[in-house]
């Protein structure tokens, strides 16, 4: 907690600014699993009174990334690997579907922005910048979503996202994962692009199962 700064924003709430900070704090492992979010200490830490704290806390329960306690409070919640095994195969799922639509309904100038995310992405791993990593993978995914013009389907994965951003984060912290991430998407965009539903499909399973696999050993590691 040493390192915890309020990530000042004019055009932001409070809250929203306090929920940020420990967003962050919580995916760099600023703040560990287990770790107690006591709102007293918050507040004299980031300088805000308690409210935008209990709020900021009420929000990252939401995401999944704190839990209560009973008579110890709020603290960061450790990832399991159930958690892990229970979003990630709805997402799966979900993201196949999403595929398999996208191959009727992609336009070519989605297939070249496709193109164009891999090079930015390849561009992006070379940085120490994990927000952009993760910001251009997940820009990947929804032009894959938005493409199945089915708009049920990006608003249930769009709130699905949150729950697996904090594996998406372990994962691509992970520097050995891109050479066989990068790959995976250009062989999902060649499917989309042959329009064959069988085989994007299998690539979108390999290359969610990949990253759950991944994710998996983090955690045994962390035990």
């Amino acid at each position: 907690m040493e390192n915890l700064e309020l990530n000042a924003n004019a055009y932001l709430p409070l809250r929203d600014v306090v929920f940020s900070t420990l967003r962050e704090a919580i995916l760099r492992g600023d703040l560990k699993p287990g770790e107690r979010l006591m709102e007293l200490q918050l507040a004299a830490k980031l300088g805000v009174s308690r409210t935008p704290i209990r709020e900021a806390i009420r929000m990252l329960q939401q995401e999944g990334l704190a839990v209560t306690i009973p008579r110890k409070g709020a603290q960061v919640a450790a990832m399991t690997e159930k958690d892990v095994a229970d979003v990630l195969l709805i997402r799966e799922a979900l993201e196949i579907l999403a595929a398999q639509i996208a191959c009727d309904n992609i336009s070519a100038e989605c297939l070249d922005a496709l193109e164009e995310n891999v090079k930015e992405f390849e561009k992006a791993l070379k940085t120490t910048d994990i927000k952009q990593i993760v910001q251009t993978d997940m820009d990947f995914h929804d032009m894959i979503y938005n493409s199945a013009g089915n708009p049920t389907l990006v608003a249930i994965l769009n709130n699905l996202r949150e729950q697996i951003y904090r594996y998406r984060v372990e994962y691509l912290k992970d520097e050995s994962n891109y050479p066989q991430l990068v790959e995976e998407h250009r062989q999902i965009i060649v499917g989309l692009a042959r329009r064959e539903k069988e085989y994007v499909s299998e690539m979108m399973k390999r290359h969610l199962d990949n990253q759950a696999g991944a994710v998996k050993n983090i955690i045994h590691r962390q035990e």
